[in-house]
Protein backbone atom coordinates (compact mmCIF):
# COMPACT_ATOMS: atom_id res chain seq x y z
CA UNK A 1 0.00 0.00 0.00
CA UNK A 2 0.58 3.38 -0.76
CA UNK A 3 1.49 5.82 2.20
CA UNK A 4 -1.51 8.10 2.79
CA UNK A 5 -2.41 10.56 5.83
CA UNK A 6 -3.69 9.63 8.61
CA UNK A 7 -6.24 11.54 10.46
CA UNK A 8 -7.13 10.53 14.17
CA UNK A 9 -10.41 10.60 15.81
CA UNK A 10 -12.46 8.84 18.08
CA UNK A 11 -15.72 8.96 16.42
CA UNK A 12 -16.38 7.03 13.43
CA UNK A 13 -18.36 7.42 10.24
CA UNK A 14 -22.16 6.41 10.07
CA UNK A 15 -22.35 4.65 6.59
CA UNK A 16 -19.84 1.63 6.42
CA UNK A 17 -17.33 1.59 3.58
CA UNK A 18 -14.12 -0.69 3.29
CA UNK A 19 -12.31 -0.68 6.69
CA UNK A 20 -8.81 -1.62 7.56
CA UNK A 21 -9.87 -3.70 10.81
CA UNK A 22 -6.36 -4.09 13.00
CA UNK A 23 -7.33 -7.21 14.90
CA UNK A 24 -5.38 -8.19 17.78
CA UNK A 25 -5.31 -11.72 19.79
CA UNK A 26 -2.75 -10.65 22.78
CA UNK A 27 0.16 -9.32 20.87
CA UNK A 28 -0.76 -10.69 17.33
CA UNK A 29 -2.36 -9.07 14.59
CA UNK A 30 -4.60 -10.53 12.19
CA UNK A 31 -2.89 -10.29 8.53
CA UNK A 32 -3.07 -12.15 5.24
CA UNK A 33 -0.37 -12.99 3.08
CA UNK A 34 -1.55 -12.03 -0.56
CA UNK A 35 0.70 -11.98 -3.38
CA UNK A 36 3.85 -12.20 -1.30
CA UNK A 37 2.22 -8.97 0.62
CA UNK A 38 1.43 -8.68 3.99
CA UNK A 39 -1.92 -6.91 4.80
CA UNK A 40 -4.32 -6.20 7.39
CA UNK A 41 -7.76 -7.54 5.97
CA UNK A 42 -10.26 -4.78 4.16
CA UNK A 43 -14.04 -5.39 5.35
CA UNK A 44 -17.09 -3.11 5.31
CA UNK A 45 -17.95 -4.51 8.85
CA UNK A 46 -16.04 -7.01 11.22
CA UNK A 47 -18.46 -9.40 11.30
CA UNK A 48 -17.05 -10.62 7.78
CA UNK A 49 -14.31 -11.99 10.14
CA UNK A 50 -16.59 -14.30 11.73
CA UNK A 51 -14.41 -14.02 14.66
CA UNK A 52 -15.92 -12.59 18.31
CA UNK A 53 -15.28 -8.82 19.86
CA UNK A 54 -13.89 -8.63 23.36
CA UNK A 55 -13.41 -4.50 22.22
CA UNK A 56 -13.04 -2.70 19.32
CA UNK A 57 -12.05 1.46 19.03
CA UNK A 58 -12.37 3.36 15.63
CA UNK A 59 -8.82 4.98 15.35
CA UNK A 60 -9.53 7.29 12.40
CA UNK A 61 -9.25 7.63 8.45
CA UNK A 62 -5.66 6.46 6.68
CA UNK A 63 -6.10 7.97 3.24
CA UNK A 64 -9.92 6.66 2.29
CA UNK A 65 -10.33 4.02 4.88
CA UNK A 66 -11.86 4.09 8.33
CA UNK A 67 -9.45 1.95 10.69
CA UNK A 68 -10.71 0.36 13.37
CA UNK A 69 -8.53 -2.01 16.21
CA UNK A 70 -10.50 -5.17 17.89
CA UNK A 71 -9.54 -7.18 20.64
CA UNK A 72 -10.18 -10.69 19.94
CA UNK A 73 -9.89 -13.95 22.65
CA UNK A 74 -10.72 -16.46 19.74
CA UNK A 75 -7.84 -19.29 18.55
CA UNK A 76 -9.04 -20.09 15.22
CA UNK A 77 -8.28 -17.03 12.29
CA UNK A 78 -10.16 -16.75 8.87
CA UNK A 79 -9.45 -19.13 6.21
CA UNK A 80 -6.63 -17.61 4.81
CA UNK A 81 -5.70 -15.66 7.75
CA UNK A 82 -3.18 -15.42 10.46
CA UNK A 83 -2.61 -14.15 14.23
CA UNK A 84 1.31 -12.81 13.59
CA UNK A 85 3.34 -11.53 16.74
CA UNK A 86 3.40 -7.55 15.86
CA UNK A 87 7.58 -7.10 16.62
CA UNK A 88 7.99 -10.05 14.28
CA UNK A 89 6.09 -8.32 11.64
CA UNK A 90 7.79 -4.87 11.88
CA UNK A 91 10.07 -6.58 9.40
CA UNK A 92 7.04 -7.39 6.72
CA UNK A 93 4.31 -4.54 7.07
CA UNK A 94 4.44 -0.81 5.24
CA UNK A 95 5.64 1.80 7.56
CA UNK A 96 2.13 2.88 7.81
CA UNK A 97 0.47 -0.06 8.43
CA UNK A 98 2.73 -0.89 11.01
CA UNK A 99 2.33 2.27 12.54
CA UNK A 100 -1.03 2.32 12.70
CA UNK A 101 -1.09 -1.45 14.39
CA UNK A 102 1.19 0.02 17.08
CA UNK A 103 -1.26 2.88 17.81
CA UNK A 104 -4.44 0.33 18.00
CA UNK A 105 -2.33 -2.13 20.06
CA UNK A 106 -1.60 0.39 22.73
CA UNK A 107 -5.16 1.52 22.55
CA UNK A 108 -6.51 -1.44 23.40
CA UNK A 109 -4.14 -2.35 25.90
CA UNK A 110 -5.40 1.01 27.61
CA UNK A 111 -8.82 0.09 27.24
CA UNK A 112 -8.14 -3.41 28.93
CA UNK A 113 -6.22 -2.24 31.68
CA UNK A 114 -8.13 1.04 32.43
CA UNK A 115 -11.74 -1.11 33.39
CA UNK A 116 -11.86 0.78 36.49
CA UNK A 117 -10.85 4.20 38.61
CA UNK A 118 -7.37 3.59 40.23
CA UNK A 119 -8.50 6.41 42.74
CA UNK A 120 -11.82 4.69 43.61
CA UNK A 121 -12.54 1.51 42.05
CA UNK A 122 -15.88 2.46 40.24
CA UNK A 123 -15.90 0.91 36.56
CA UNK A 124 -15.05 3.75 34.08
CA UNK A 125 -16.70 4.80 31.54
CA UNK A 126 -15.69 5.92 27.61
CA UNK A 127 -15.76 9.35 26.91
CA UNK A 128 -17.77 9.65 23.25
CA UNK A 129 -15.85 12.52 21.92
CA UNK A 130 -11.97 11.98 22.92
CA UNK A 131 -9.32 9.03 23.85
CA UNK A 132 -10.03 9.25 27.65
CA UNK A 133 -12.17 7.48 30.16
CA UNK A 134 -13.81 8.72 33.14
CA UNK A 135 -15.04 8.09 36.83
CA UNK A 136 -19.16 8.38 37.14
CA UNK A 137 -18.23 8.33 41.02
CA UNK A 138 -14.97 10.37 41.43
CA UNK A 139 -14.69 12.21 37.91
CA UNK A 140 -10.99 10.89 37.41
CA UNK A 141 -10.24 11.02 33.98
CA UNK A 142 -7.95 8.30 32.52
CA UNK A 143 -5.94 8.46 29.24
CA UNK A 144 -3.46 6.22 27.39
CA UNK A 145 -0.16 6.01 28.62
CA UNK A 146 2.84 6.97 26.79
CA UNK A 147 5.90 6.35 28.21
CA UNK A 148 8.92 8.49 26.95
CA UNK A 149 12.15 7.42 26.49
CA UNK A 150 15.12 8.52 25.12
CA UNK A 151 17.42 6.63 22.48
CA UNK A 152 20.99 8.03 21.87
CA UNK A 153 23.87 7.52 19.41
CA UNK A 154 26.68 7.96 20.87
CA UNK A 155 30.13 8.57 18.12
CA UNK A 156 33.97 9.17 18.49
CA UNK A 157 35.33 10.21 15.09
CA UNK A 158 34.54 7.30 12.77
CA UNK A 159 33.50 4.89 15.51
CA UNK A 160 29.84 4.36 17.19
CA UNK A 161 29.31 2.41 20.57
CA UNK A 162 27.03 -0.17 20.23
CA UNK A 163 26.00 -2.09 23.12
CA UNK A 164 23.48 -5.11 23.87
CA UNK A 165 20.63 -6.34 26.57
CA UNK A 166 20.11 -9.18 27.80
CA UNK A 167 16.53 -9.14 26.24
CA UNK A 168 17.93 -8.52 22.91
CA UNK A 169 17.48 -11.17 20.19
CA UNK A 170 21.08 -13.33 19.53
CA UNK A 171 23.76 -11.20 18.47
CA UNK A 172 22.06 -8.09 18.36
CA UNK A 173 23.49 -4.86 19.22
CA UNK A 174 21.63 -1.20 19.28
CA UNK A 175 22.31 2.15 20.59
CA UNK A 176 21.88 3.43 24.29
CA UNK A 177 18.36 4.11 25.49
CA UNK A 178 16.43 4.68 28.82
CA UNK A 179 13.21 5.56 30.23
CA UNK A 180 12.75 9.26 31.27
CA UNK A 181 12.33 9.81 35.04
CA UNK A 182 9.83 12.01 36.83
CA UNK A 183 11.13 15.62 36.88
CA UNK A 184 14.10 15.13 34.41
CA UNK A 185 14.62 16.46 30.92
CA UNK A 186 14.92 14.93 28.01
CA UNK A 187 18.96 16.08 27.63
CA UNK A 188 19.24 15.09 31.38
CA UNK A 189 18.00 11.51 30.87
CA UNK A 190 20.34 11.43 28.04
CA UNK A 191 23.20 12.23 30.44
CA UNK A 192 22.14 10.18 33.30
CA UNK A 193 21.55 6.99 31.16
CA UNK A 194 25.03 6.96 29.23
CA UNK A 195 26.80 7.40 32.79
CA UNK A 196 25.00 4.76 34.66
CA UNK A 197 25.22 2.27 31.53
CA UNK A 198 28.54 2.78 30.24
CA UNK A 199 30.52 5.33 32.45
CA UNK A 200 31.43 7.87 29.97
CA UNK A 201 31.12 11.49 29.12
CA UNK A 202 29.34 12.71 26.36
CA UNK A 203 28.78 16.32 24.44
CA UNK A 204 27.56 18.13 21.77
CA UNK A 205 23.69 16.48 22.34
CA UNK A 206 21.48 17.13 19.64
CA UNK A 207 17.76 15.94 18.68
CA UNK A 208 17.56 13.78 15.87
CA UNK A 209 13.74 12.79 15.58
CA UNK A 210 11.02 10.86 17.25
CA UNK A 211 9.12 7.36 16.97
CA UNK A 212 5.98 5.70 18.92
CA UNK A 213 7.16 2.45 19.12
CA UNK A 214 4.59 -0.01 20.91
CA UNK A 215 6.74 -2.33 23.33
CA UNK A 216 4.36 -1.55 25.29
CA UNK A 217 3.65 2.13 24.55
CA UNK A 218 6.84 4.42 24.50
CA UNK A 219 7.44 7.57 22.46
CA UNK A 220 11.29 7.60 21.79
CA UNK A 221 13.06 10.23 21.74
CA UNK A 222 15.73 10.14 19.46
CA UNK A 223 19.19 12.40 20.29
CA UNK A 224 22.81 11.97 19.34
CA UNK A 225 25.88 12.82 21.09
CA UNK A 226 29.74 13.01 20.63
CA UNK A 227 32.65 10.66 23.10
CA UNK A 228 33.96 13.61 25.54
CA UNK A 229 35.99 11.49 28.07
CA UNK A 230 36.33 8.10 30.55
CA UNK A 231 36.64 4.42 29.90
CA UNK A 232 33.35 2.16 29.07
CA UNK A 233 32.32 0.82 32.53
CA UNK A 234 29.74 -1.39 31.50
CA UNK A 235 26.51 -1.79 34.95
CA UNK A 236 26.07 -5.29 34.06
CA UNK A 237 22.20 -5.31 35.51
CA UNK A 238 21.50 -3.47 32.47
CA UNK A 239 23.77 -4.88 29.52
CA UNK A 240 25.56 -7.48 28.59
CA UNK A 241 28.09 -5.86 26.47
CA UNK A 242 29.02 -2.63 25.11
CA UNK A 243 31.74 -2.36 22.14
CA UNK A 244 32.84 1.00 20.04
CA UNK A 245 32.85 -0.24 16.42
CA UNK A 246 34.27 1.25 13.14
CA UNK A 247 32.12 2.57 10.67
CA UNK A 248 34.04 0.58 7.96
CA UNK A 249 34.46 -2.91 9.95
CA UNK A 250 31.74 -5.77 9.93
CA UNK A 251 28.76 -4.90 12.50
CA UNK A 252 26.70 -7.16 14.60
CA UNK A 253 23.21 -7.83 13.93
CA UNK A 254 21.40 -4.66 14.48
CA UNK A 255 17.75 -3.62 15.01
CA UNK A 256 15.02 -4.16 12.96
CA UNK A 257 14.91 -0.74 9.64
CA UNK A 258 11.60 0.00 10.71
CA UNK A 259 13.26 1.37 14.60
CA UNK A 260 14.48 4.99 14.90
CA UNK A 261 17.51 2.82 16.22
CA UNK A 262 18.20 1.75 13.07
CA UNK A 263 17.63 4.98 11.69
CA UNK A 264 20.31 6.56 13.95
CA UNK A 265 22.89 3.78 12.76
CA UNK A 266 22.34 4.31 8.89
CA UNK A 267 22.32 7.97 9.18
CA UNK A 268 25.91 7.60 11.38
CA UNK A 269 27.31 4.65 8.41
CA UNK A 270 25.87 6.93 5.49
CA UNK A 271 28.29 9.70 6.99
CA UNK A 272 31.64 8.34 7.23
CA UNK A 273 31.57 4.42 5.32
CA UNK A 274 34.02 4.93 2.54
Amino acid sequence: MNSEIFIPSVIPPTTPSPSLWFIFRRDRLLVADLDSEIRVPCWLSFHESGLNAIRQHYLGTWGQYPCYCVETNDETPPTGFNFINLRTLSLELSRDMFVLAGRGIQVLQWDRDHQFCGRCGQAMQLLPTERAKRCPSCALVSYPRISPAVIMRITRHDEILLSRSAHFAPEMYSVQAGFVETGETLEETVIREVQEEVGIRIKNLHYFGSQPWPFPHSLMLAFTAEYASGELCIDKNELEDAQWFNANARLPKLPTPMSIARHLIEDFLAEHRQ
